[in-house]
């Protein structure tokens, strides 16, 4: 029997559960995930594997109405993806069934000539009676070859939608090896851990306005120790302070929750040094942004 692989594109607008979406269907953690809309700024790609087939997913930035040069590079590189893949999958929150953005992402699908799924997440959020209407408008919206409704959070129907995928695979290659469930290098992995962290431990435009690099990272000798430094870009002054904390409250607790996502992923201890460095308007800066990996 051949065996059947294919790319699939994970796509729509922001904080909808993509990146929790996928996290859940590969059963580890390669996408970072928080409360906050536009989290994901890079394609991610996570692999699937399973008997006789391999599901190659590539986790996209939300599709919005760009504001900035960073905004423009992450939207540019989710609709880039739409004709690399050979499956599209738009995910949309049953929370906000009539977000405007989704009608962007719509609008690029069509003429890609390719099977479209909509996965419709957040179902654990509302109540039951509310599916069907919103399927049958999107039966309306866009010809979609399946329809169903999945909770990210909890797992209800993600089975039934990668049974769905699967059906659509078609006889090919093995593009990766069984141990690699990401193309990420690790260092990647580990800045997108601690952009993680810092979603969660500050608030208002300071999530959006930090990149992080790792300047380092090795294994200790002859321990089990892992020792990182990594270098938080914020754009201003006054970010730096805020980030740092009173007495450095700030950067210690973005550490102690980073260090701790990073020894479960690891499975060591991790030694943990972090920076804060002003690049000054660095996300309005294209030099900047490539610098920065974007």
């Amino acid at each position: 029997m051949s065996f059947l692989s294919g790319f699939i594109a994970i796509i729509g607008p922001p904080n909808v559960g993509k990146s929790t979406l996928l996290n859940r269907i590969l059963g580890t953690k390669v996408a970072i995930v928080s409360p906050k809309p536009q989290t994901t700024r890079n394609r991610i790609v996570g692999v699937k594997h399973g008997n006789g087939y391999q599901m190659v997913f590539m986790d996209t930035p939300g599709i919005h109405k760009t504001r900035t040069p960073l905004h423009r590079s992450m939207v540019q590189s989710a609709l880039a993806v739409f004709h690399e893949v050979d499956l599209l999958l738009l995910v949309i929150g049953m929370d906000r069934p009539d977000d405007p953005e989704i009608s962007i992402v719509t609008n690029n699908m069509r003429g890609m000539k390719k099977p479209s799924l909509l996965a419709i997440n957040k179902v654990d959020k509302g109540p039951k009676e509310q599916l069907l209407p919103i399927i049958e408008s999107y039966r309306r919206v866009y010809p979609f070859e399946s329809i169903i409704p999945v909770s990210a959070l909890k797992g209800e129907g993600v089975d039934i939608l990668c049974d769905e995928l699967k059906s659509r695979l078609r006889p090919g290659p093995q593009f990766f090896p069984e141990d690699i469930d990401t193309d990420r290098s690790e260092t990647f992995l580990v800045s997108e851990i601690i952009r993680e962290r810092i979603y969660f431990h500050t608030r208002r435009e300071l999530p959006y306005s930090t990149a992080v690099t790792v300047e380092k990272m090795e294994q200790v000798p002859n321990r089990a120790l892992l020792s990182i430094l990594a270098v938080l870009h914020v754009e201003r002054d006054s970010q730096k302070g805020i980030l740092i904390g009173r007495r450095g409250g700030a950067i210690k607790s973005i550490g102690r929750s980073a260090r701790l996502e990073l020894e479960k992923m690891f499975g060591v201890q991790v030694y943990l040094e972090l920076t804060v460095r002003v690049d000054k308007d660095w996300s309005k800066d294209a030099r900047s942004l490539r610098r920065l990996g974007y």
